[in-house]
């Protein structure tokens, strides 16, 4: 028996028609929808926490002042000892009086106290 001959006979059984096919333009309005509801949770669940994390850590590089124990994306751990005004570096004190110029963006965060 053949799979078409199967459905018909299904069909004359149940006497129950299979629906109908969407109209054209009602399979594209869905298939946009799809795609606007996925464009929209990438940007909800993606983007914006990013954004959000980005705009944190711009406060708080703006923030930085003289003496502020910093971690440096490269993991070290020091002071800064000076702030160049009009430039984007730091000097970072190491301890042991080692001193390191660095991008304020290479700053981290700011070390927990204790």
């Amino acid at each position: 028996m053949l799979i078409s001959q199967a459905i018909a006979q299904t069909v004359a059984q149940t006497g129950v028609l299979a629906a109908e096919a969407p109209a054209p333009w009602e399979a594209f309005a869905l298939n946009m929808l799809l795609i606007l509801t996925l464009v929209v949770m990438f940007y909800v669940l993606l983007i914006m926490p990013q954004q959000k994390r980005f705009k944190r850590h711009r406060e708080m590089i703006d923030q930085l002042k003289k003496g502020d124990e910093i971690v440096t994306s490269g993991g070290f751990l020091g002071k800064i000892d000076k702030i160049k005004d009009g430039d984007d570096e730091v000097v970072i004190d190491l301890g042991n009086n080692v001193k390191v110029t660095a991008l304020r963006s290479a700053i981290q965060n700011k070390a927990k106290a204790g």
